[in-house]
């Protein structure tokens, strides 16, 4: 068992789930952030703390394509244990449908 991070994060990255995570297991992109599954250990305390939803337990249907996103990207990118600075943006996205089509890259962000 392991959270995903979805969509809803591309463009938002509010990295407030970074800083309660126990065990560091977020890797940062740069328009997003992914959970590693085999390092997360199910605790929960990322998904409330996330103020554009997109953090979700792995048993929620139909996450099957961010499962494999997160487990692919968390073996490229690097890893980020402090929480960032949003973008100016961030605000702005939260919520917009089609952020994966119209915002995702797959080039790393600068971890910490």
């Amino acid at each position: 068992m392991a959270y995903v991070v979805t969509d809803l994060c591309i463009k938002c990255k509010y990295m407030d789930c970074v800083e309660v995570c126990p065990v560091d297991c977020f890797y940062e992109g740069e328009t997003m952030l992914v959970i590693n599954p085999d390092e997360c250990i199910d605790c929960g305390v990322c998904e409330p703390e996330c103020p554009a939803e997109a953090i979700n337990p792995d048993t929620a249907p139909g996450l099957e394509k961010w499962m494999a996103l997160n487990a692919e990207y968390s073996q490229k990118w690097p890893n980020v244990t402090q929480k960032g600075e949003p973008p100016a943006d961030a605000d702005a996205h939260k919520g917009e449908e089609g952020k994966f089509e119209k915002y995702f890259n797959s080039e790393p962000g600068s971890g910490s």
